[in-house]
């Protein structure tokens, strides 16, 4: 029996618990990432669209560009396009650049993100592999494969796992500070603290069939598409353009309820979608249901959840993954910080109390545009008048063009999803009453309330102001002549790093009406004010998670003072 000791240990090693690790690493923690597959296993095809918010995760990887150049040809069209038939008549599209197209693009319906990395729709087979290369290449990363964790448990001085060598059987121990469940859907972790999902197990299901055809494009009545919709009187469901030349993946929806995926045959659906007869190779098919289910708590002590072991829905747009993405990001700043020393450990309350109230959020949103799109008699019973020709067609067609149009734009230029999101019950956040702005699918409005997203600028020399942020904290002034020195020496005296920039009059714009906005390492506002708060420790105390009995102040007493200040 053999043991490795790490300060983090992931169980799972799919995009969440890649990221997650990768993050820890360039913060400087060791990690250890434990996944039952083989290191040759091929990912999975599920996830075709890697969002704004994710690609900014990425960005601080360093490499969101080498993702970026994966997937689809540079001059591909990334239009969500409505048809009878891939042969048949278009409904509607939904307007999305050509990747070689997509930074600086106007007129899309998808294009003038306010951040420095738009979406990027590639399919996970093709940017999993990016991850697992930089997750081997990491000197702070051990990854072990084909390894069946059996076991997950903790005490008051960490957390281990009892795993099993699958190839030669035998057992070997994992020891860390903190571990994370990354281990999806059916997760052990989960189970073992006692966490339950909570919400509607089985909204709908897709039979997917990946298929390989040089033909495909030949097939095209209009311009391709990334995802094309097909809906007649036999099927409903789109096609996913993959390479861009000759491997595409078929999705079939069932109706809501409980799916019997046998009712489509894999032949007679792609005939249908396509319009007519395809000479085509299956390679593989993925039968899966639709759910929104939410952990009713995403840790236990210092065993945590991410992903899709702590909720699941149906991932329209990929939003499960990015979901996941967003949880890992905000999960290892934390942990960083308690391992480094310079936060307490009750700092990590504050996962739970972000992430999982974002969840429901989010949850709700994709659930109501699956019922929009999937539960209506429009996409049930398609009127007939919908195939012929003449203007009574052509009115039926620019009806129904314009109803996929309305549901669905929201969804593929879901700039409310990427950006609305805020934690308005952190204990870590020094809110000062003021609510933040709702938001939907594609409705964002930014503002440095605290607990949103930091509005992203442009800086006068042309770059990202992400970019200038460093690791911890950054101050943000938009008046130099504020001294802001007390908390400058507030967060030295208790390790928290803090970084300064000083954004001009044009690189502010209207977005920082305070002259002093304080962001998280994760790009969420933590507090502001037009003067640094009379009691500069109490406020680096509040972020670094510090409770009584440490020093300082109580946390409610600290609330309350910095929001004097800051109003």
């Amino acid at each position: 029996m053999t043991k490795h000791v790490s300060d983090i240990l992931i169980v799972g090693a799919g995009p969440v618990g890649m990221i997650l690790a990768l993050d820890l690493a360039r913060r400087g923690i060791d990690v250890i990432v434990v996944e039952q597959h083989d290191q040759e296993a091929e990912p999975r095809k599920r996830c075709n669209h890697i969002s704004a918010r994710s690609l900014e995760i990425l960005r601080q990887l360093g490499i969101a560009a080498e993702i970026r150049d994966a997937g689809l040809p540079p001059d591909y069209p990334q239009d969500v396009a409505f048809v009878t038939a891939l042969n048949g008549y278009e409904l509607s599209r939904i307007r999305i650049p050509a990747r070689q197209d997509v930074y600086g693009s106007e007129g899309y319906d998808d294009s003038g993100w306010p951040t420095p990395e738009p979406p990027h729709r590639c399919n996970q087979l093709y940017w999993e592999p990016i991850l697992q290369r930089h997750l081997l290449a990491s000197p702070r990363i051990r990854t072990f494969y084909a390894m069946a964790v059996e076991e997950v448990g903790q005490d008051a001085d960490g957390a281990f796992a009892r795993a099993r060598d699958r190839e030669t059987g035998e057992e070997v121990n994992f020891e860390a500070r903190y571990l994370v469940g990354c281990d999806g859907g059916s997760s052990l972790v989960r189970k073992a603290i006692g966490a339950r999902f909570e919400g509607q197990d089985v909204v709908s299901g897709t039979r997917t069939v990946y298929i390989k055809s040089d033909d495909l494009l030949d097939k095209l009545s209009n311009t391709p598409a990334w995802m094309t919709w097909f809906l007649n009187p036999n099927v409903l469901g789109c096609v996913v353009a993959m390479n861009g030349k000759d491997l595409w993946g078929f999705h079939f929806w069932l109706p809501v309820g409980e799916p019997d995926f046998d009712s489509i045959d894999p032949a007679e659906g792609i005939r249908e979608g396509v319009g007519e007869d395809l000479d085509y190779e299956i390679v593989s098919t993925d039968d899966w249901y639709g759910r929104r289910l939410v952990a009713n708590r995403f840790r236990d002590r210092r065993i945590f959840l991410c992903g899709d072991a702590a909720h699941i829905w149906i991932p329209l747009a990929g939003y499960g993954m990015n979901a996941g993405i967003a949880d890992a990001a905000n999960l290892s700043w934390l942990l960083a910080a308690v391992v480094q020393g310079w936060a307490e450990p009750t700092i990590l309350d504050a996962y739970e109390a972000e992430r999982q109230p974002v969840t429901q959020q989010v949850s709700r949103h994709v659930m109501s545009l699956a019922l929009a799109n999937l539960d209506t008699d429009r996409t049930k019973n398609p009127p007939p008048e919908l195939f012929i020709e003449g203007p009574q067609g052509e009115a039926t067609r620019a009806e129904m063009g314009r109803f996929f149009y309305d549901a669905n734009v929201g969804q593929f230029a879901c700039k409310g999803l990427n950006f609305g999101t805020y934690y308005d019950a952190s204990p870590i956040i020094a809110h000062d009453g003021e609510e933040a702005p709702a938001y939907d699918l594609s409705n964002y409005t930014p503002t440095t309330v605290p607990g949103c997203r930091t509005p992203h600028v442009w800086l006068d020399d042309g770059t990202s102001l992400y970019d200038a942020m460093g690791q911890g904290y950054t101050l943000l002034r938009t008046d130099p002549s504020i001294d802001v020195s007390a908390l400058q020496t507030a967060a030295a005296r208790r390790g928290l790093p803090l970084d300064l920039i000083d954004l001009s009059p044009s690189e502010a714009g209207d977005l920082y009406r305070d002259k002093l906005v304080l962001s998280r390492p994760d790009q969420h506002v933590a507090w502001r004010g037009d003067a640094v708060p009379d009691d500069p420790l109490a406020l680096v105390d509040l972020l670094r998670g510090a409770s009584q009995g440490t020093g300082s102040a109580a946390k409610t007493g600290n609330q309350a003072s910095l929001q004097s200040v800051g109003t």
